[in-house]
């Protein structure tokens, strides 16, 4: 009986040893599936963090790939801006919009710019070889000149505005010191041309005005904006009209391939008589861009359509039907957009501007000296020598290039050998002698020769 009690007691023992093994058994599988999932979230997890790293590193990539690409087109145009040239003296640097025109006051104390970004630069001549350059800001109000020029006495300079198509008298005040205190707008012409102008002058008497506009309406104005005469140029399309600096001719110049040239005439007592026609400049096949002249305008020079530009000499007996007589021609290299063309004061030197190149040209050879390519990105807007012709001036972009004037360098050197030809008194060849030393001394220090 006591055996039996024995083992029926330890049977519901060995039923719950089982259970709880089994229980234990089942927990630890539990765990390790449990494990398992884990796992492979956390491979999964680790899988989808790569690509989002190598998205990251991608984009970072991309990022730095452009912000090379800015830096590298910002030093192209940086590197554009900083043009250098062993002629290039300095850059005048302060407009924001393209350069269109600027003229020297008589007296060669100030260069006056005007350009697209509705301002006209006074600029001080005398720190042209100092790194920084000094410049007064005048606003144009509501418009951009589009033509500047200096009054004869230097107190005042007008504009031809743009958009308005007027002339506009700016007043010029000075410190003691000569430096320019203040700019007053003083005078408005009344509005008579509604095409576009392409010619702006003062005489250097200080008797006239004139404006030409495109259509071929050239008007002559008094300085209170009076008009005292209109002449047509008879041109079909008017692309350029000046005054000549002895004042004495009004030039225009277009799609004819002649240059009409009139002569604009006073009385003894200054009152205005008459615009009639003086002479023509001609010899080109197509149409002319530009007129350049000599400082007396004994010479004048002119670039055409034709690929062409030609030098006359026009201190001539016109009024008995005299003509020009061509003192030399040359080709240049047309590139398609109108040329501009200056002489030098001297009427030794021609320049042309082609494209965002300049070319230089001997009168007396017609031979070309050197071409200064790429000065800007765009085209050369317009052209000038200073009235020593020492410089050579290019507007264009936002900057004026002002250049030395080395062939006139050359050319004085030729001209100055050849007078030393004749007989001289020994005064006389010293002298000569010592300018040819110092045009050479000159050209040896920008590395050039003669």
């Amino acid at each position: 009986m006591a055996d039996t009690g024995s083992g029926v007691t330890d049977y519901p023992v060995l039923v719950i040893t089982l259970i709880v093994g089994a229980t234990v058994l089942v927990l630890v599988y539990i765990s390790s599936l449990l494990k398992s999932s884990k796992g492979e979230d956390d491979v999964k997890s680790s899988e989808a963090e790569v690509p989002k790293k190598e998205k990251q590193k991608d984009s970072s990539s991309s990022s730095l790939k452009s912000s090379k690409k800015k830096h590298s087109e910002k030093w192209v145009r940086d590197s554009k801006q900083a043009f250098s040239h062993p002629w290039l003296l300095t850059s005048l640097k302060g407009h924001s919009g393209e350069v269109l025109d600027m003229d020297f006051s008589s007296n060669g104390k100030f260069l006056a710019t005007c350009a697209e970004d509705r301002a006209v630069l006074i600029w001080s001549t005398k720190d042209w070889n100092q790194k920084d350059h000094k410049s007064l800001r005048i606003n144009i109000e509501f418009d951009h000149a589009q033509f500047v020029k200096w009054s004869p006495d230097c107190k005042a300079f007008i504009v031809h505005k743009a958009a308005e198509k007027v002339v506009e008298v700016y007043k010029v005040a000075k410190k003691a010191d000569g430096w320019i205190s203040g700019v007053a707008k003083a005078l408005t012409f009344p509005k008579h041309h509604e095409d576009d102008v392409v010619g702006l002058g003062i005489a250097c008497n200080g008797k006239y005005i004139m404006s030409c506009s495109d259509k071929n309406e050239l008007v002559v104005w008094d300085l209170k904006g009076e008009q005292l005469a209109k002449v047509d140029t008879y041109l079909m399309t008017t692309i350029c009209a000046q005054i000549s600096p002895c004042a004495r001719f009004v030039v225009a110049s277009g799609f004819a391939p002649d240059v009409k040239v009139w002569e604009v005439k006073f009385s003894k007592l200054g009152e205005f008589q008459q615009v009639s026609r003086a002479f023509e400049l001609t010899g080109h096949s197509s149409g002319v861009y530009s007129v350049g002249f000599s400082a007396d305008s004994s010479r004048m020079a002119t670039v055409s359509k034709d690929g062409t530009w030609k030098a006359f000499n026009t201190k001539i007996e016109y009024e008995k039907g005299e003509d020009p007589h061509l003192l030399s021609s040359g080709k240049y290299n047309h590139t398609g957009s109108p040329a501009h063309i200056a002489m030098s004061p001297n009427g030794e030197v021609v320049v042309v501007a082609s494209g965002n190149s300049l070319a230089f040209y001997s009168v007396q050879t017609g031979e070309c000296d050197n071409i200064i390519e790429d000065i800007y990105s765009g085209p050369i807007s317009c052209l000038l020598f200073d009235s020593l012709g020492k410089y050579v001036l290019t507007g264009g972009e936002k900057h004026v290039r002002v250049f030395h004037n080395v062939t006139g360098y050359r050319a004085t050197i030729a001209s100055i050998q050849a007078k030393m030809r004749q007989p001289l008194s020994s005064a006389q060849k010293e002298r000569m002698e010592q300018q040819i030393q110092e045009a050479e001394m000159f050209l040896k220090s920008v590395g050039e020769t003669r």
